[in-house]
């Protein structure tokens, strides 16, 4: 059970506060905003904070500062009177989750709340995961709690204590080349240099030069003789990522490097040994590309002593909410932008939603949301129509098979086009409902039966809409 504790001067919005989180389930520390509120701080496990700033006997301010220095995590929503909103802007600055004015919405409150739980979960999460993998390994910015990505950190692990050469596969943007520099990291040569070049991105006469360096005079433009990223990586890791787009000749030269640890340079004849770990990562079915006869098959079986797929962020929807946490501030800092937050039919939204583009996909989604949206709460009408339409797939036929379940299935699709005539309205319920075709009543009850908060900002304008 989550623990809010409650500061205000007024008794009366003590007792009010007290009684309706109590309903929602919370337990309630309250304070009549004395100098006690420091003892009930660090007297218990407090979840969430909800302050007045402004109290004879209590610095909020100060109070504040004392939260974020002794308990970081814990979200802070500051209750301010209409005429001090400056004073609640400058606590937002100090990092305050929100601020609510006199006399506040309390569904707007229990939204908010519910919102700052969610984020300390997520945000503790991610602390969490991050100190395990610190103990256990240097995962690089690799994020997860899924079932699949917590196989590839212990792949990982295992593997990174080896020399063997790895084949990482996936689709574009599951975060191959974080895998290898997590490999790289782990390993005994973690001192030495980690290389990477992709293989797709060079013509094959210049690819061939920037793996094996080349002599003064090989070709026009070879000015000097030149080291290759197999000599810089010595001692170290090189990553030849998109391996698949490799010419055949530049395979063959590939082939002989691994099996004899030598290079020769371009136009020279010096035999010169290496010693380098080979990682290589590939979005192709390479099997196929050898019976197309696009890829050596004795080169596929030199990379593929240990191989393993990076999984695609659709298959692990799960961990998209702790990627969201970890992207989110990432960006702000990075623009200088104020902290925003995601409502929950968003989140269910990018669960939902098939991501071609994988994690870098998302970070990219986030980093435009971040740059464009002047809101600070992000709704679905503040999605790009791109990944809006993308997710308006026409419905498809259902096999049925045993365990199949009707009312989830309707259940999914009533959910989606609720949401989907929330974005079409601008979250106005009375235009919804008429949208939807039914009743402004029976669209209050099956938002509340889904979940569905992001109507509820609007709830007593509507209201007044409704009953004209």
């Amino acid at each position: 059970m989550d623990t809010l504790l409650i500061i205000d001067d007024e008794k009366s919005i003590l007792d009010l506060l007290g009684v309706v989180m109590r309903k929602e389930g919370y337990r309630v520390v309250t304070n009549p905003g004395t100098s006690k509120a420091y003892e009930a701080l660090s007297g218990g496990d407090i979840d969430l904070v909800i302050t007045d700033v402004k109290m004879p006997q209590l610095d909020g301010m100060a109070f504040l500062k004392t939260v974020r220095t002794q308990k970081p995590t814990v979200p802070i929503i500051v209750i301010t009177a209409f005429g001090s909103v400056k004073q609640a802007v400058e606590a937002l600055k100090e990092g305050a989750l929100d601020y609510v004015t006199k006399p506040f919405d309390i569904e707007e409150l229990k939204i908010l709340v519910a919102h700052g739980l969610e984020q300390k979960r997520l945000r503790e999460e991610n602390i969490l995961l991050k100190r395990t993998f610190q103990e256990r390994a240097q995962f690089e910015n690799m994020i997860g709690k899924s079932k699949a990505m917590q196989e590839v950190f212990h792949l990982i692990e295992r593997v990174a204590t080896t020399d063997s050469t790895v084949l990482i596969t996936g689709e574009s943007g599951t975060g191959k080349e974080m895998a290898a520099r997590a490999i790289h990291a782990n390993s005994r040569r973690k001192d030495h240099p980690f290389v990477s070049i992709n293989c797709a991105a060079l013509p094959e006469s210049l690819l061939e030069s920037e793996l094996f360096g080349h002599v003064k005079g090989s070709f026009t433009g070879a000015v000097s003789d030149k080291k290759g990223m197999f000599e810089t990586a010595d001692r170290g890791t090189i990553f030849l990522d998109e391996v698949g787009e490799m010419s055949p000749w530049t395979q063959v030269k590939l082939f002989r490097v691994l099996q004899e640890r030598k290079v020769r340079r371009v136009g020279g004849t010096e035999e010169i040994p290496v010693d380098v770990r080979i990682i290589a990562a590939t979005n192709q079915d390479l099997k196929k590309r050898i019976e197309e006869g696009k890829f050596r098959e004795e080169l596929f079986y030199r990379l593929n002593v240990i191989s393993f797929e990076m999984p695609p962020l659709r298959k692990r929807p799960e961990d998209i909410p702790l990627l969201v946490a970890h992207f989110l501030p990432k960006h702000c800092q990075k623009t200088g932008r104020k902290m925003k937050r995601l409502a929950p039919d968003v989140i269910g939204f990018l669960e939902t939603y098939p991501w071609p583009g994988n994690v870098r996909e998302l970070e990219n989604l986030i980093e435009r949301i971040v740059a464009v949206e002047e809101r600070e709460t992000v709704t679905l009408a503040s999605l790009p129509a791109d990944v809006l339409g993308a997710h308006r797939k026409p419905a498809v036929a259902v096999t049925l098979r045993p365990g199949f379940n009707l009312e989830e299935h309707l259940d999914q699709i009533s959910k989606r086009y609720i949401q989907e005539a929330g974005m079409a309205s601008g979250g106005n319920l009375k235009k919804a409902a008429d949208l939807l075709g039914i009743g402004y009543r029976s669209l209050r009850y099956l938002l509340d039966k889904y979940g569905i908060q992001s109507f509820k900002k609007s709830e007593s304008s509507d209201r007044r809409e409704s009953s004209n």
